[in-house]
């Protein structure tokens, strides 16, 4: 065997078994179904749609004939993904939306805002997807850490600049996706930027853990309204939120053929998010988690209500909100 040859088994080799040690194979998940007209003359916000989990839940909401509102900050692949999901969807589809947002940008989320108060005349489900995963530090446009500022602040925001029209829209839900890895961070709260030390997988993890936080307090205030939130962890899913993580080139294509088997689809990610926005069983439903469509216990850290409020409070200074 030649030398290249016996390094790429071995590389191989080596690829497998540590996916087999960290994600084990999963159960075939059981794509949900919901009669054709379920989401019919209601309006979703997809943040993140032109890619991934958000794509596939967009292409979903669209068959169930909703009008879908796709939020995505690069408009020329939200175009190309429009136009995919309306040649999948079939003759009795939705309607399509595309809108300009930029989670990295407090203006671009005003902006976001103002349009949607003006142009829609109710929000039935907002859905906070769109992330970034462990990219090399930078800041956002507002001096926030990167995955801090999109996957936290920038949700943050957008919801509550949201919040006058979902109450308005009621009964209305919002959808938050977090990540397993939540259990692998902390609030930093002496640095949320990150300036002293950084460490981009615990920062991901750190905006995961603010996901469930921001859910939590977000659920306890908006008791009685009718307007639910809820969070879900999508488990491990082959879509682009890895781009930024370094492997040996070798690797890579070892990789990507050991995710055919360990990782979910896009559309097996998407059902769950699909499910707190379609089903009735979680009619009421607020303040909780949720994996594989079924509800999840959560660690302490994730329920802590002291930390949630001082996040919140933190969290509105930062994104310059006043009472």
């Amino acid at each position: 065997m030649s030398t290249p040859l016996l390094i790429a088994a071995i590389v191989g080799g080596g690829v497998l078994l540590l996916m087999r040690r960290l994600f084990p194979v999963q159960k075939a998940v059981k794509l949900l179904r919901y009669p054709a007209d379920t989401m019919r003359g209601k309006t979703v916000i997809v943040t993140g749609a032109n890619c991934g989990i958000g794509k596939a839940l967009a292409g979903e909401l669209l068959k169930l004939q909703a009008r879908v509102v796709m939020a995505c900050r690069d408009q020329q692949s939200a175009q190309e993904a429009a136009q995919d999901l309306k040649n999948e969807a079939g003759p009795e589809q939705g309607e399509v939306v595309i809108k300009h947002l930029d989670l990295a940008s407090l203006r671009s989320v005003r902006k976001f805002c103002e349009e949607i108060i003006e142009e829609e005349e109710k929000i039935d489900v907002l859905i906070n997807n769109a992330g970034i995963y462990q990219c090399p530090y930078s800041k956002t446009e507002d001096g926030f850490e990167m995955q801090f500022g999109v996957n936290h602040l920038g949700h943050f925001l957008l919801t509550h600049l949201l919040l006058d029209l979902l109450k308005a829209s009621s009964p209305s839900r919002i959808v938050v996706v977090s990540s397993k890895l939540y259990k692998y961070g902390d609030i930093n709260f002496d640095d949320l930027n990150s300036e002293k030390s950084y460490d981009k997988a615990f920062c991901y993890s750190q905006s995961k853990l603010a996901n469930l936080l921001f859910t939590l307090e977000l659920a306890r205030q908006l008791e009685g309204t009718g307007v639910t939130v809820n969070a879900l962890t999508p488990g491990i899913v082959r879509t682009r939120l890895g781009r930024h993580v370094q492997m040996p080139f070798l690797a890579k294509p070892l990789f990507h053929l050991a995710s055919l088997v360990f990782f979910k689809s896009p559309l097996e990610g998407a059902q769950t998010p699909l499910y707190l926005a379609c089903s009735p069983e979680v009619e009421g439903v607020s303040g909780k988690c949720f994996a594989n469509c079924e509800e999840e216990e959560l660690m302490p850290k994730a329920t802590d209500e002291q930390a949630a409020k001082r996040l919140w409070d933190i969290s509105r200074r930062m994104v310059g909100l006043t009472d």
